[in-house]
């Protein structure tokens, strides 16, 4: 358990509102972005949702009353996806309003396969209503994701592309990673061509030496796409980008639920140990 929290502790910005803020205001002074994420994930009754529904708005006034430059990401799950869809969306209402409001904006994560499509179909109604206040995920190794980058790139949406961190079977999704960082190049030439400011989210110096050859080949400059990590995972080449001109954002998520969170992450993908251990020592 000294371990668990240890390793959790090294990318997870605290428990409470003003320790993430804290992290923001660090990286921003090094010219880093953040996204917030408040832990919580797969709620089952209405009362835990509206709680979650109420903290991110709470976070959003936070972060316009503080100028920090972060904006929010959330997943579905943890706004009511499994009591009910339609509870789910007008919560989601709530929350993309308010950063509508503050001219700030709301990524939805995505989550495991079983959630792909209802994630997306939430997406595109809140798309729908409040355009470029909200975006959406895209996981490189599910099969379906061309024909998904394809649609959203119809309505511009704003993408972030991921490797994917779920546990998937091999009749969706592609298991090596070498096919793995072949689609994500795929899609990403799809995003960079016809695509919304793009969010490449990786640790791979493979794909981001890809990316960084590609936009300067193409001729496409650095405000039209930023990079993603995650907090504390390869600090020294998330300050390195940013001191190279690039947009860079990082994933800072806090909260209580941080160990449910974290041991969920390790037990779907034995890769994910793998991640965490190695990118804890790789700057």
């Amino acid at each position: 358990m000294r371990l668990l929290t240890k390793l959790a502790s090294a990318f997870v910005a605290g428990e409470t509102p003003d320790e993430a803020m804290k992290v923001v205001k660090r990286l921003n002074e090094k010219n880093i972005t953040g996204t917030l994420d408040v832990l919580g994930e797969n709620v089952t009754n209405k009362e835990e949702a509206d709680r979650a529904v109420q903290a991110y708005l709470d976070l959003l006034d936070t972060i316009n009353q503080t100028r920090v430059r972060s904006y929010v990401s959330l997943k579905l799950t943890q706004m009511g996806l499994d009591i009910d869809d339609e509870y789910c969306y007008q919560n989601m209402v709530k929350i993309v309003e308010k950063a509508k409001k503050y001219n700030n904006f709301v990524r939805i994560d995505m989550e495991g396969s079983d959630y792909t499509q209802k994630t997306l179909d939430i997406f595109y109604r809140l798309h729908k209503e409040f355009n470029d206040s909200v975006g959406i995920v895209i996981q490189a190794y599910l099969f379906r994701s061309e024909k998904d980058i394809e649609d959203l790139n119809k309505i511009k949406a704003r993408v972030r592309l991921c490797k994917g961190a779920y546990k998937e079977p091999p009749t969706i999704a592609y298991k090596k990673m070498k096919d793995i960082r072949k689609n994500f190049i795929k899609l990403a030439e799809m995003l960079f061509s016809n695509g919304n400011y793009p969010a490449i989210a990786t640790h791979d110096d493979y794909l981001i030496d890809w990316t960084k050859n590609f936009v300067k080949e193409m001729g496409i400059s650095n405000d039209k796409f930023e990079f993603q990590m995650l907090y504390g995972i390869r600090t020294k080449t998330q300050e390195k980008l940013a001191k190279e001109g690039y947009n860079i954002r990082i994933y800072i998520p806090f909260g209580t639920h941080w160990l449910p969170y974290f041991y969920r992450r390790l037990r779907e993908r034995k890769e994910n140990v793998w991640f965490v251990v190695k990118n804890l020592f790789k700057k």
